[in-house]
Protein backbone atom coordinates (compact mmCIF):
# COMPACT_ATOMS: atom_id res chain seq x y z
CA UNK A 1 0.00 0.00 0.00
CA UNK A 2 1.23 3.55 -1.21
CA UNK A 3 0.00 6.26 0.71
CA UNK A 4 0.26 10.26 -0.36
CA UNK A 5 -0.24 12.85 2.16
CA UNK A 6 -0.07 16.89 0.45
CA UNK A 7 0.16 19.06 3.18
CA UNK A 8 1.94 16.55 5.02
CA UNK A 9 3.15 19.50 7.39
CA UNK A 10 0.09 21.05 8.32
CA UNK A 11 -2.08 21.43 11.87
CA UNK A 12 -4.09 17.90 10.40
CA UNK A 13 -1.32 16.70 8.15
CA UNK A 14 0.57 15.92 10.81
CA UNK A 15 -1.44 14.27 12.79
CA UNK A 16 -2.72 12.41 9.94
CA UNK A 17 0.80 11.21 9.40
CA UNK A 18 1.27 10.16 12.61
CA UNK A 19 -1.75 7.78 12.72
CA UNK A 20 -0.88 6.22 9.70
CA UNK A 21 2.47 5.69 10.91
CA UNK A 22 0.46 4.13 13.80
CA UNK A 23 -1.70 2.20 12.24
CA UNK A 24 0.50 0.69 9.90
CA UNK A 25 -1.85 -0.17 7.69
CA UNK A 26 -4.66 1.45 5.27
CA UNK A 27 -7.64 -0.53 3.39
CA UNK A 28 -6.81 -3.88 5.08
CA UNK A 29 -2.93 -4.18 3.85
CA UNK A 30 0.36 -2.55 5.05
CA UNK A 31 1.71 0.84 4.26
CA UNK A 32 5.03 -0.15 3.11
CA UNK A 33 5.02 4.10 1.19
CA UNK A 34 3.87 7.10 3.55
CA UNK A 35 5.12 10.01 0.67
CA UNK A 36 5.07 12.91 1.93
CA UNK A 37 4.45 16.41 -0.21
CA UNK A 38 4.65 20.02 1.46
CA UNK A 39 7.23 22.78 1.29
CA UNK A 40 8.67 22.19 4.71
CA UNK A 41 8.67 18.79 6.84
CA UNK A 42 10.65 19.37 9.86
CA UNK A 43 9.98 17.64 12.59
CA UNK A 44 8.33 14.35 10.95
CA UNK A 45 9.66 11.40 12.37
CA UNK A 46 12.09 9.30 11.34
CA UNK A 47 10.90 6.30 9.64
CA UNK A 48 11.65 4.32 7.16
CA UNK A 49 8.43 3.75 5.63
CA UNK A 50 8.39 8.01 4.68
CA UNK A 51 9.13 9.22 1.75
CA UNK A 52 9.81 12.95 1.63
CA UNK A 53 8.65 15.64 -1.63
CA UNK A 54 10.26 18.87 -1.04
CA UNK A 55 8.19 21.30 -3.38
CA UNK A 56 4.70 23.24 -3.94
CA UNK A 57 1.94 21.24 -5.18
CA UNK A 58 1.69 23.71 -7.94
CA UNK A 59 4.90 22.14 -9.94
CA UNK A 60 3.19 18.87 -12.08
CA UNK A 61 6.53 18.16 -11.97
CA UNK A 62 6.94 17.19 -8.36
CA UNK A 63 3.56 15.85 -8.62
CA UNK A 64 4.76 13.17 -11.58
CA UNK A 65 8.05 12.31 -9.81
CA UNK A 66 6.04 11.46 -6.37
CA UNK A 67 3.67 9.02 -8.05
CA UNK A 68 5.61 7.58 -10.50
CA UNK A 69 6.23 4.47 -8.55
CA UNK A 70 2.43 4.29 -8.19
CA UNK A 71 -0.13 5.13 -5.78
CA UNK A 72 -2.70 3.62 -3.96
CA UNK A 73 -4.75 6.68 -1.60
CA UNK A 74 -4.28 9.86 -1.48
CA UNK A 75 -5.40 12.32 1.10
CA UNK A 76 -5.17 15.85 -0.27
CA UNK A 77 -5.04 18.31 2.39
CA UNK A 78 -2.79 21.57 0.85
CA UNK A 79 -4.57 24.74 0.74
CA UNK A 80 -4.08 28.48 1.10
CA UNK A 81 -7.03 29.15 3.52
CA UNK A 82 -9.73 31.62 2.96
CA UNK A 83 -8.97 34.67 4.44
CA UNK A 84 -5.16 34.16 2.55
CA UNK A 85 -6.66 33.44 -0.54
CA UNK A 86 -9.12 36.22 -0.71
CA UNK A 87 -6.39 39.06 -0.26
CA UNK A 88 -3.76 36.53 -2.47
CA UNK A 89 -6.15 35.96 -5.25
CA UNK A 90 -3.18 34.38 -7.75
CA UNK A 91 -2.01 32.59 -5.16
CA UNK A 92 -5.54 30.60 -4.05
CA UNK A 93 -6.28 30.19 -7.73
CA UNK A 94 -3.09 28.28 -8.40
CA UNK A 95 -3.49 26.14 -5.16
CA UNK A 96 -6.58 25.40 -4.43
CA UNK A 97 -7.85 24.83 -8.18
CA UNK A 98 -5.25 24.63 -10.19
CA UNK A 99 -3.14 22.37 -8.76
CA UNK A 100 -6.03 20.04 -7.46
CA UNK A 101 -7.48 19.84 -11.16
CA UNK A 102 -3.60 18.71 -12.28
CA UNK A 103 -3.49 16.20 -9.50
CA UNK A 104 -6.82 14.99 -10.49
CA UNK A 105 -5.25 14.90 -14.14
CA UNK A 106 -2.21 12.94 -13.19
CA UNK A 107 -5.04 10.62 -10.87
CA UNK A 108 -7.27 9.40 -13.57
CA UNK A 109 -4.58 8.06 -15.48
CA UNK A 110 -3.21 5.28 -13.18
CA UNK A 111 -4.10 2.01 -14.36
CA UNK A 112 -6.13 1.22 -11.27
CA UNK A 113 -8.35 4.29 -9.87
CA UNK A 114 -6.65 5.13 -7.07
CA UNK A 115 -8.72 6.58 -3.56
CA UNK A 116 -8.64 10.19 -3.33
CA UNK A 117 -9.80 11.73 -0.05
CA UNK A 118 -10.28 15.63 -0.64
CA UNK A 119 -10.59 18.10 2.15
CA UNK A 120 -13.16 20.46 0.91
CA UNK A 121 -14.87 23.07 3.44
CA UNK A 122 -18.40 24.48 4.88
CA UNK A 123 -17.20 27.51 3.31
CA UNK A 124 -19.13 26.55 0.45
CA UNK A 125 -22.54 27.15 1.78
CA UNK A 126 -21.58 30.62 1.91
CA UNK A 127 -22.81 33.06 5.07
CA UNK A 128 -26.48 32.98 3.90
CA UNK A 129 -27.37 30.07 5.45
CA UNK A 130 -31.20 28.44 6.37
CA UNK A 131 -32.09 28.65 10.44
CA UNK A 132 -31.95 24.93 10.35
CA UNK A 133 -29.61 23.02 7.66
CA UNK A 134 -29.24 19.19 6.59
CA UNK A 135 -27.46 17.95 3.89
CA UNK A 136 -29.23 19.32 0.76
CA UNK A 137 -28.47 22.84 1.44
CA UNK A 138 -27.46 24.23 -1.91
CA UNK A 139 -23.66 25.68 -2.16
CA UNK A 140 -23.50 29.42 -2.25
CA UNK A 141 -20.14 30.34 -2.18
CA UNK A 142 -19.15 34.01 -1.23
CA UNK A 143 -15.06 33.75 -0.82
CA UNK A 144 -12.92 33.00 -3.62
CA UNK A 145 -11.48 29.63 -1.43
CA UNK A 146 -14.60 28.55 -1.39
CA UNK A 147 -15.41 28.80 -5.16
CA UNK A 148 -12.34 26.84 -5.59
CA UNK A 149 -13.20 24.18 -3.26
CA UNK A 150 -16.89 23.68 -4.74
CA UNK A 151 -15.47 23.71 -8.44
CA UNK A 152 -12.67 20.67 -7.53
CA UNK A 153 -15.83 18.57 -5.71
CA UNK A 154 -17.55 19.02 -9.03
CA UNK A 155 -14.36 17.56 -10.82
CA UNK A 156 -14.15 14.78 -8.69
CA UNK A 157 -18.19 14.05 -8.73
CA UNK A 158 -17.41 13.48 -12.36
CA UNK A 159 -14.10 11.82 -12.33
CA UNK A 160 -15.92 8.96 -9.76
CA UNK A 161 -18.94 8.88 -11.95
CA UNK A 162 -16.56 8.10 -14.46
CA UNK A 163 -14.74 5.41 -12.30
CA UNK A 164 -11.42 7.25 -13.15
CA UNK A 165 -10.66 8.44 -9.85
CA UNK A 166 -12.40 7.00 -6.31
CA UNK A 167 -13.20 10.05 -4.81
CA UNK A 168 -14.10 11.29 -1.74
CA UNK A 169 -14.98 14.95 -0.48
CA UNK A 170 -15.48 16.17 3.14
CA UNK A 171 -16.73 19.33 3.50
CA UNK A 172 -14.82 19.81 6.77
CA UNK A 173 -15.61 22.68 9.75
CA UNK A 174 -13.49 24.65 12.03
CA UNK A 175 -10.68 22.31 12.92
CA UNK A 176 -9.22 22.97 16.63
CA UNK A 177 -6.73 23.67 17.92
CA UNK A 178 -4.53 25.20 15.54
CA UNK A 179 -1.27 26.58 16.82
CA UNK A 180 -1.32 30.35 17.66
CA UNK A 181 0.38 31.42 15.10
CA UNK A 182 -0.67 33.43 11.45
CA UNK A 183 -2.22 30.76 9.27
CA UNK A 184 -4.47 33.15 6.70
CA UNK A 185 -7.58 31.60 8.57
CA UNK A 186 -10.06 34.31 9.17
CA UNK A 187 -11.43 31.68 11.43
CA UNK A 188 -8.32 31.36 13.39
CA UNK A 189 -10.14 33.00 16.74
CA UNK A 190 -12.06 29.13 17.55
CA UNK A 191 -8.30 28.52 18.15
CA UNK A 192 -7.49 30.99 19.83
CA UNK A 193 -9.76 31.16 22.59
CA UNK A 194 -9.08 27.56 23.18
CA UNK A 195 -5.40 27.99 23.79
CA UNK A 196 -5.54 31.19 25.75
CA UNK A 197 -7.91 30.00 28.07
CA UNK A 198 -6.00 26.69 28.47
CA UNK A 199 -2.90 29.05 29.20
CA UNK A 200 -4.61 31.46 31.54
CA UNK A 201 -3.86 34.45 29.19
CA UNK A 202 -6.41 37.43 28.08
CA UNK A 203 -7.76 37.33 25.32
CA UNK A 204 -10.11 39.31 22.96
CA UNK A 205 -12.82 37.63 21.02
CA UNK A 206 -13.56 39.10 17.50
CA UNK A 207 -17.22 37.79 17.68
CA UNK A 208 -19.76 37.77 20.44
CA UNK A 209 -20.09 35.10 23.09
CA UNK A 210 -23.71 34.52 21.67
CA UNK A 211 -21.76 33.54 18.36
CA UNK A 212 -22.37 30.21 16.89
CA UNK A 213 -19.97 27.99 14.98
CA UNK A 214 -20.00 24.52 13.79
CA UNK A 215 -16.72 22.52 15.69
CA UNK A 216 -14.56 19.34 15.35
CA UNK A 217 -10.97 18.49 16.99
CA UNK A 218 -8.11 17.46 14.79
CA UNK A 219 -8.43 14.39 16.65
CA UNK A 220 -11.27 13.92 15.21
CA UNK A 221 -11.32 15.10 11.78
CA UNK A 222 -8.42 12.21 10.93
CA UNK A 223 -11.40 9.82 11.99
CA UNK A 224 -13.49 11.27 9.77
CA UNK A 225 -10.43 10.99 6.66
CA UNK A 226 -9.26 7.69 7.49
CA UNK A 227 -13.19 6.17 7.68
CA UNK A 228 -13.86 8.36 4.26
CA UNK A 229 -10.61 6.34 3.05
CA UNK A 230 -11.54 2.87 4.40
CA UNK A 231 -15.13 2.92 2.94
CA UNK A 232 -15.70 0.36 0.48
CA UNK A 233 -18.79 1.25 -1.09
CA UNK A 234 -19.56 4.62 -0.43
CA UNK A 235 -22.36 4.95 -3.18
CA UNK A 236 -22.53 7.28 -6.34
CA UNK A 237 -22.70 10.69 -4.28
CA UNK A 238 -18.83 11.36 -3.55
CA UNK A 239 -19.12 15.09 -1.24
CA UNK A 240 -19.95 14.50 2.35
CA UNK A 241 -21.27 16.79 5.00
CA UNK A 242 -19.49 15.55 7.90
CA UNK A 243 -21.65 15.84 11.09
CA UNK A 244 -20.60 19.15 13.14
CA UNK A 245 -20.74 20.00 16.96
CA UNK A 246 -22.91 23.72 16.85
CA UNK A 247 -21.60 25.47 19.65
CA UNK A 248 -21.72 29.38 20.56
CA UNK A 249 -18.66 30.71 22.03
CA UNK A 250 -20.68 31.19 25.91
CA UNK A 251 -21.21 26.80 25.51
CA UNK A 252 -17.18 26.57 24.87
CA UNK A 253 -16.48 29.35 27.09
CA UNK A 254 -19.13 27.10 30.28
CA UNK A 255 -16.89 23.94 28.75
CA UNK A 256 -13.28 25.78 29.28
CA UNK A 257 -14.59 26.68 32.75
CA UNK A 258 -15.40 23.30 33.92
CA UNK A 259 -12.31 22.30 32.34
CA UNK A 260 -9.80 25.01 33.52
CA UNK A 261 -11.58 26.93 36.39
CA UNK A 262 -14.38 29.75 36.51
CA UNK A 263 -11.42 32.42 37.46
CA UNK A 264 -9.81 32.20 34.00
CA UNK A 265 -13.42 33.49 32.48
CA UNK A 266 -12.31 36.79 33.53
CA UNK A 267 -9.17 37.42 31.29
CA UNK A 268 -11.67 36.57 28.64
CA UNK A 269 -12.94 40.69 26.83
CA UNK A 270 -15.04 40.93 23.47
CA UNK A 271 -14.98 43.06 20.78
CA UNK A 272 -17.01 41.96 18.14
CA UNK A 273 -16.56 42.30 14.53
CA UNK A 274 -19.90 42.52 12.92
CA UNK A 275 -18.55 40.96 9.05
CA UNK A 276 -16.70 38.74 10.91
CA UNK A 277 -19.19 37.25 13.20
CA UNK A 278 -21.55 37.18 9.85
CA UNK A 279 -19.42 34.90 8.39
CA UNK A 280 -18.28 32.91 11.18
CA UNK A 281 -21.12 33.40 13.63
CA UNK A 282 -24.26 32.69 12.92
CA UNK A 283 -23.76 28.73 11.46
CA UNK A 284 -26.86 26.83 12.39
CA UNK A 285 -28.34 23.42 13.44
CA UNK A 286 -26.87 20.93 11.03
CA UNK A 287 -28.37 17.56 10.52
CA UNK A 288 -26.61 14.77 8.15
CA UNK A 289 -28.24 11.36 8.92
CA UNK A 290 -26.58 10.13 5.57
CA UNK A 291 -23.20 10.89 6.65
CA UNK A 292 -24.15 9.83 9.87
CA UNK A 293 -25.62 6.18 7.92
CA UNK A 294 -21.69 5.96 6.62
CA UNK A 295 -19.97 6.22 10.08
CA UNK A 296 -19.00 9.67 10.10
CA UNK A 297 -18.91 11.13 13.21
CA UNK A 298 -18.73 14.46 15.39
CA UNK A 299 -16.68 15.22 18.67
CA UNK A 300 -19.67 14.04 20.89
CA UNK A 301 -20.08 17.35 23.23
CA UNK A 302 -18.33 20.40 23.84
CA UNK A 303 -16.14 18.59 26.83
CA UNK A 304 -14.90 16.01 24.38
CA UNK A 305 -14.21 18.54 21.96
CA UNK A 306 -11.74 20.19 24.65
CA UNK A 307 -10.50 16.98 25.33
CA UNK A 308 -9.55 15.91 21.76
CA UNK A 309 -8.37 19.24 20.75
CA UNK A 310 -6.13 20.25 23.94
CA UNK A 311 -5.37 16.69 25.23
CA UNK A 312 -7.28 17.36 28.22
CA UNK A 313 -7.66 13.62 30.22
CA UNK A 314 -10.54 13.59 32.18
CA UNK A 315 -8.69 13.75 34.95
CA UNK A 316 -6.42 16.65 34.23
CA UNK A 317 -9.48 18.65 32.97
CA UNK A 318 -10.77 18.12 36.98
CA UNK A 319 -7.77 18.47 38.34
CA UNK A 320 -6.97 22.16 36.26
CA UNK A 321 -10.44 22.89 36.88
CA UNK A 322 -9.65 22.98 40.75
CA UNK A 323 -6.37 24.91 40.28
CA UNK A 324 -8.65 27.36 38.35
CA UNK A 325 -11.28 27.63 40.69
CA UNK A 326 -8.80 28.41 43.76
CA UNK A 327 -6.18 30.60 41.66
Amino acid sequence: MRVMVTGANGFVGRELVRRLLEAGELRGQPIEALLLLDRELDGQPDDRRLRRHFGSVTDPALLRRALADGIDVVFHLVSIPGGAAEAQYELGYQVNLQASLELLQQLRSRERPPVLVYASSVAVYGCELSARMDEGQAPNPQLSYAAHKLMVETALNDLARRGEVDGRALRLPGIVARPREPNGLRSAFMSDLLHAYAAGDAYTCPVSPQATAWWMSARCCVDNLLHAAELREPGAERVWQLPVLQLSIAQVLDALAAAYGEARREHIAFAPDAALEALFGRYPPLRTPQARALGFRHDGSAAALLRNALDLSPRRSRAAARKGVSA
